[in-house]
């Protein structure tokens, strides 16, 4: 658990960097259409929608672009596209086991940027199924960790079926089964306390450890696959020591 608590810091880290790159408001944006066209265009009945939207807004995406995003996905304004979400599995240098999650409307285009950022980063494509039953669905909230505590979040979250809270050095990460998602999240809602984003996640059942320079090489792929714009997410089951990532930070 440690490994990811220490990876969901960097990816938060990382995703402030993203933002100002503008990559993350498209594929946030990516989210809501996606959200709107399965399960409607109202917020209030479509908790999907509510979270993509809520993420959207906590990484500073204008309202406009939210709004014509939902009008897009629940067909209300012209212009969305027929995205498809499409697993991608494989190995990082190290036997590190990553899945990448696609969300495109060129299925060929999104496998051949999968390909090539394996190859070039020393990682391998793997056949379906050989490295997806070392993750399982689990929620992941983010709560910062201005204005509350480790004890008031556990409080909040633990009858409505969180698993555990993990503290992340600025922001708390609650833990809880996929389909308790929602009932954690509104519990934390209805005792006042702010999330910064709730989403579905694959979970690594167990981690390889790795070292300084293990970690820079898986880093570098999962940056390399992050660059596409049809990669929506990737998950890899690494550890690495404290030592390792602040050594990494720095650079």
């Amino acid at each position: 658990m440690s490994g990811h608590s220490k990876w969901a810091t960097t990816k938060h880290k990382k995703a402030v960097i993203d933002a100002r790159r503008g990559k993350l408001f498209a594929k946030l944006i990516k989210n809501i259409e996606v959200a709107a066209r399965t399960g409607g265009g109202d917020p209030a009945g479509n908790p999907t929608l509510f979270d993509a939207i809520q993420k959207a807004k906590k990484t500073s995406v204008p309202n406009d672009n939210i709004d014509r995003a939902v009008k897009r996905g629940s067909g209300q304004e012209a212009g969305g596209a027929d995205y498809q979400t499409i697993m991608y599995e494989g190995y990082a240098p190290g036997g590190v086991a990553v899945l990448v999650e696609c969300l495109t409307d060129n299925r060929n285009r999104a496998a051949s940027d999968v390909r090539v950022a394996f190859t070039r980063n020393g990682g391998q494509m793997a056949d379906p199924g050989s490295v997806s039953y070392l993750f399982s669905r689990k929620g992941v909230i983010i709560v910062p960790a201005d204005g509350t505590d480790e004890d008031s979040v556990m409080e909040a979250v633990l009858e409505a079926g969180a698993e555990e809270v993990n503290d992340l050095d600025g922001s708390f990460e609650v833990l809880c089964e996929a389909t308790d998602l929602v009932p954690v999240r509104e519990s934390l809602q209805a005792a006042g306390i702010d999330y910064d984003s709730a989403d579905v996640v694959f979970y690594p059942a167990t981690q390889i450890e790795v070292d300084e320079d293990g970690a820079r090489k898986v880093l570098r792929l999962i940056d390399a696959l992050e660059d596409s714009d049809d990669v929506q997410n990737v998950f890899a089951n690494f550890d690495a020591s404290d030592e390792v990532m602040a050594a990494l930070d720095a650079e």
